[in-house]
């Protein structure tokens, strides 16, 4: 450690005085930025002390993978937002009820059946752990994630693929268009990619409600799964040699897998595929967005299977 003449060492950043107000400042503004903020320490500790389940440990039995995090959305316009879009609450917390949005969230939630806790504070200060929550805060149901073989559902089963997918709303635009055109579920990989949380139940459209979702452990071995199981598998890729279009084979059991924006399919998960399909584009827009592309993908896929 480097010492300053006559001052002694030099002390690491942890262990100056700003630093834990820098990194308390820093969550603040990424929470304020996303509306929403999962149970940090404070929380955790507190909720343990109390004997309920600590919000972001692991309970017994269940897996953070498979959803068992409660989310908190946090602030007077994510949280109405989150009620009107259906998202599943299980708690609304309240310490002030004078604004519109606030008490609009208070009706939507007692339609709904959602307890409502009125709290001081700094009660909500410690259970949003320091998040700017603007006197409510709604505690998000965990997602009880599906099977990936309990998608193989019917005689000719639709599967809907996302690899890369990293933002929720992208992953809750794709869910609304599988739920669109009769896929029998979404299958995501467990980790490194977006999960089911606030922000995809709003751009769902209350969607997930009506169609699963499953994860796997790993895609690529999935996919081959399905292929065992005699679904075909088309990744749509701008590499592709076939529009999407002329995908005639999905008329039987099928999988059509949709990859990120910018970086498309993985490697492993293209070289899987049976078929690489492409949307046509004249214009000149390079790509499409992932949800847009789904869409779109599966609109041909529903034309070809009626």
């Amino acid at each position: 450690m480097a010492k300053r003449k006559g001052k002694g060492p030099t002390p690491k950043a942890e262990d100056r005085h700003w630093h834990g107000k820098r990194q308390k400042a820093r969550a603040v503004k990424n929470a304020k930025r996303t509306g929403t903020q999962t149970m940090g320490p404070g929380a955790r500790a507190a909720r343990a002390a109390e004997g309920r389940p600590a919000a972001t440990g692991r309970p017994a039995g269940a897996r953070r993978a498979n959803g068992e995090v409660p989310e908190l959305v946090t602030g007077r316009n994510p949280v109405v937002e989150a009620l009107r879009a259906g998202v599943p609450g299980s708690t609304l917390y309240v310490s002030s009820g004078t604004d519109e949005r606030v008490r609009e969230s208070i009706q939507l939630a007692a339609d709904r059946g959602i307890p409502l806790l009125e709290t001081g504070k700094n009660e909500l200060d410690r259970l949003t752990d320091g998040a700017v929550h603007q006197g409510i805060a709604l505690q998000v149901r965990p997602y009880r994630y599906a099977h990936p073989d309990d998608l193989l559902t019917g005689t000719a089963p639709l599967i809907v693929a996302v690899d890369g997918i990293t933002d929720p709303r992208n992953l809750g635009a794709i869910v609304r268009s599988a739920a669109a055109f009769g896929a029998t579920g979404v299958v995501v990989p467990e980790r490194r990619a977006a999960g089911v949380n606030a922000g995809a139940w709003k751009s769902s459209a209350g969607t997930l409600a009506t169609i699963p979702v499953a994860q796997a452990t790993n895609l690529a071995r999935q996919l081959k799964a399905y292929q065992k199981a005699g679904c075909f598998v088309a990744g749509l890729d701008a590499r592709g040699g076939v529009t999407v279009a002329d995908m005639e084979i999905a008329a039987g059991p099928f999988v059509l897998v949709v990859g990120s924006e910018g970086k498309g399919l993985g490697r492993l998960v293209a070289d899987t595929c049976d078929m690489l399909v492409t949307i046509p584009m004249p214009g000149k827009a390079e790509s499409l967005n992932a949800g847009v592309a789904a869409g779109i993908a599966l609109y041909e896929v529903s034309r070809l299977r009626s």
